[in-house]
């Protein structure tokens, strides 16, 4: 089923369960299906899409050779507009239901800081959320299992390259007025005090608007070297394209929730120049056997398919969900998928390592630089190797 469609069908089919999944646990004989609470509207959209597109590639790919154990495997995807009250509504649903074996893909901290403690209450898997939000590490949920770096790591790696590789004195940071744009400014706040150096300048704005003109004036005060961004794809170009034409130029530096492809798309030639930290390989790289296959996978589902960084990430969370499942054998439940969940461990999958373990729920470390190319391409600033030599 083509990617452009497939959206379509599935919030359909999320509409109403079918009534063999009822009260099953998501389970049946023939078939296991996941729930996935994400925004698929607003200016976080492409996140919840592209998470969403990415792990159906992967459970397409697996239903193509048979499934697991004999069962296909789905997705059910409910919108919650990136609105933590729209996300509790519907994972509230879905745990009434029962009629899914988890969650996969959320996306975002300040839904994932509503909804995660109802699922770990109820005892529901919460698979692969798309967010470096700290809180999500606590080793006592035992149902969390991600598969990012933090925003801690992301944070600090765009100081190490501002300050420490390019000598800059002088950071100012825009970020979204919540808790996801407080974590960033933790993370900033803290890596720059590593360094006996504060902020020259902050400014905010409010969720799912673009009202940024006003941070920006505020910003533009200090005339700070580099500005550093934790938001979504939308306010966040907006944010560069004014500064553009008020001729305010300065390195902009951006979390990698932004939203990379999205970002470059809203940015178009005022693109070129801006950074991006990366949490999961380059996506065009196709030497990592992974990420040729996870070509591979979007391009059977959607021939139009162009990879980028947050379909990959969807494709490795739907991968490692399931290989969970598999590990959990063919009478499984939830209780045994958990399980399976806790006992990842350590292995490589296609040439890509991932280590868990005891109190760490967390497979990938990895963070890298990149940049907007002329052309709206992306191309390698600091490889994770160079910055872990740091």
């Amino acid at each position: 089923m083509r990617l452009s469609t497939l959206g379509a069908a599935i919030a359909a089919f999320a509409l109403v369960a079918p009534p063999a999944f009822a009260n099953n646990e998501g389970i049946t004989s023939d078939a296991v299906v996941f729930a996935q609470v994400a925004a698929m509207d607003g200016p976080a959209s492409a996140l919840g899409t592209g998470m969403r597109d990415g792990i159906m590639a992967a459970f397409e790919e697996a239903n193509g050779n048979g499934g697991v154990h004999g069962r296909m495997v789905s997705l059910d995807t409910f919108d919650d507009g990136y609105e933590p009250d729209q996300s509790v509504a519907h994972v509230r649903t879905v745990i009434d239901g029962n009629a899914h074996l988890g969650f996969i893909g959320p996306v975002g901290t300040p839904t994932t800081l509503a909804t995660q403690p109802l699922a770990t209450d109820a005892g529901l898997p919460f698979v692969g959320p798309f967010t470096g939000a700290g809180f999500l590490r606590d080793s006592a949920f035992n149902n969390v299992v991600n598969v990012r770096a933090t925003y801690a790591a992301e944070t600090e790696a765009w100081i190490a390259n501002l300050v420490d590789e390019l000598g800059m004195d002088s950071i100012a940071i825009l970020y979204q007025d919540d808790g996801f744009g407080r974590v960033g400014l933790s993370g900033v706040t803290a890596a720059l005090e590593r360094r006996g150096m504060s902020l020259a300048a902050e400014g905010t704005y409010t969720r799912n608007t673009v009202a940024v003109k006003g941070a920006l004036l505020e910003i533009r005060k200090a005339q700070p070297d580099a500005v550093v961004m934790v938001g979504a794809y939308r306010p966040i170009a907006e944010f560069i394209k004014l500064s553009r034409q008020l001729r305010f130029e300065p390195t902009f530096v951006n979390i990698s929730f932004v939203g990379s492809q999205a970002l470059a798309d809203e940015l178009g030639d005022a693109g070129e120049g801006v950074i991006i930290s990366q949490v999961v390989p380059f996506p065009w790289d196709s030497s990592v056997p992974v990420v040729a296959e996870y070509q591979a996978a979007i391009t059977a589902a959607d021939p139009d398919a162009s990879p980028n960084f947050v379909t990959l990430e969807g494709y490795l969370v739907g991968r490692i969900a399931l290989r969970a499942l598999e590990a959990a054998g063919p009478d499984v439940t939830r209780n045994s998928y958990l399980a399976a969940l806790a006992n990842l461990g350590a292995f490589d999958l296609g040439g890509l390592s991932f280590a868990y373990g005891v109190g760490d729920n967390q497979g990938l470390d990895d963070v890298f630089l990149t940049r907007i190319a002329a052309g709206g391409g992306f191309e390698t600033v600091i490889a994770s190797e160079d910055l872990a030599s740091r």
